[in-house]
């Protein structure tokens, strides 16, 4: 029993990274995990960043595509959200122009996650906040 615990551990480590983990080492400085929309504008001044919980919702809403499939739908914000770790850009952002014009754009992450850290957190970052309200 304990060679196959050993064995799936083992497995799964060699499958990739961890999404939450890689969201704790890189990103939680500046984006709170959860928090209420009542919470987020009580504190607003003191955030450095919108709430993840708002970002994963703002990329669902916002991002739109023909296919109805949510798988597809899914892979299409997982990969913006890789995509925009490397290159944010203003005209690209999500965010409401008063939180766009307090927290400004996020810097860069290029060259500090590699795929597999960004495909784990891109999917942690959809999947953990689904059917969870700002």
């Amino acid at each position: 029993m304990r060679s196959i615990t050993l064995a799936a551990l083992t497995a799964i480590s060699l499958m990739g990274a961890d999404g939450y983990q890689v969201y704790k080492n890189n990103c939680m400085q500046c984006h709170t995990q959860m928090m209420t929309k009542p919470e987020a504008l009580k504190s607003f001044k003191s955030l450095k960043a919108p709430p993840m919980i708002e970002v994963s919702n703002k990329l669902k809403d916002n991002i739109q595509t023909k296919d109805e499939d949510i798988d597809v739908k899914r892979r299409v914000v997982i990969a913006f959200i890789k995509d925009y770790i490397d290159n944010p850009s203003i005209q690209y952002s999500m965010c409401e122009p008063m939180a766009l014009e307090h927290f400004g754009v996020m810097p860069s992450l290029k060259g500090k996650l590699n795929e597999k850290q960004k495909q784990a957190v891109a999917e942690w970052i959809y999947d953990y906040y689904e059917g969870k309200t700002f």
